[in-house]
């Protein structure tokens, strides 16, 4: 098996629209070979995205509060339901070919799941899948329960850490 590279480009603090113009140009160099697999890894100013699947109900902040308190949004057109990102909050974007090894969607999500977990390990964080929930993450709870709060950590189709 042939060695793969994934270069990984820090950028820093960017807003949501910025970051998702340049995963979509990312996207379309890999597409276009003129781009190595690359991991994309930054954090946004206050945001919540609205997934295809989203229930507004789920936003518990009112308008006027999240526009006084600069909180902006934007509606995706991923999955999922209502996602909050901001400051401190690793957010991780892969731009990966997934031929010839990869191309099982669930499995590949699975990994990027261990490879999480371990990350988490390697920072005293205890955390573990969330059974039924592919792609998501909690800390387990104290007192030796494995359950998770789905909140804690977030989803992988992009995945984000948060100590």
């Amino acid at each position: 098996m042939t060695e793969r590279i994934c270069e990984v480009r820090r950028l820093g603090l960017v807003t949501y629209e910025d970051g998702l113009k340049t995963q979509e140009a990312a996207v379309e160099a890999r597409k276009n070979d003129t781009l190595a697999d690359t991991l994309l890894l930054l954090q946004h100013p206050h945001v919540l995205t609205l997934g295809r699947g989203a229930d507004p109900n789920n936003i518990l902040i009112d308008e006027d509060s999240r526009a006084a308190r600069g909180v902006e949004l934007f509606k995706i057109g991923r999955g999922g339901d209502v996602t909050y990102h901001g400051p401190g909050q690793v957010v991780g974007y892969p731009i990966i070919d997934l031929k010839p090894n990869r191309c099982d969607v669930h499995r590949y999500v699975r990994d990027i799941e261990e490879v999480m977990l371990r990350v988490a390990k390697d920072y005293d964080i205890d955390a573990a899948r969330i059974p039924g929930l592919t792609g998501n993450l909690g800390r387990r709870r104290k007192a030796g329960r494995d359950r998770c709060s789905h909140s804690q950590m977030g989803d992988l189709a992009r995945f984000r850490f948060q100590r």
